[in-house]
């Protein structure tokens, strides 16, 4: 089975409702996984599954707990060539920055040769205000895939 670092981006805790539910998807189909609300390079395993579950705070900026973690990729420059990540983006389209906090992450990411494993998903609360179902299905067409 794999192993999945789960990186969460929140600020009222939607999103980590959304992770911790995918959490136990995964663990129950005998996945492990690691959940990290303030993540660092130096924690995360580099060879497991990094799966982003992330909204999006103010003007379309990572949300206050990921900041750290994107200014540590930038400064460290690493090579993450080998590794692979998903991201769940969870926003709302009201806002003409739907969804673009998570990106710029995602950003540093490929910059750093890291590549997307399956499409993201970018979740609307207004469309569906229960974000865990939508994540769950989207998590559920891919999973076998680990």
């Amino acid at each position: 089975m794999a192993k999945i670092e789960i990186l969460i981006g929140t600020t009222l805790g939607g999103s980590e409702y959304v992770a911790d539910e995918l959490a136990a998807v995964l663990s129950d189909a005998g996945h492990e996984c690691n959940t990290y609300l303030d993540p660092s390079l130096e924690e995360l395993d580099t060879s497991a599954l990094w799966l982003v579950v992330s909204a999006t705070h103010g003007a379309g900026d990572l949300p206050d707990n990921l900041q750290p973690f994107a200014k540590q990729l930038m400064l460290a420059m690493p090579d993450l060539s080998g590794l692979r990540y998903a991201l769940c983006a969870i926003g709302d389209s009201s806002y003409d920055t739907f969804c673009e906090g998570p990106e710029a992450l995602v950003d540093l990411l490929d910059d750093a040769g890291a590549k997307a494993f399956v499409d993201k998903i970018r979740i609307d609360v207004q469309a569906d205000p229960v974000p865990e179902e939508p994540a769950i299905q989207w998590l559920q067409s891919w999973m076998t895939s680990l």
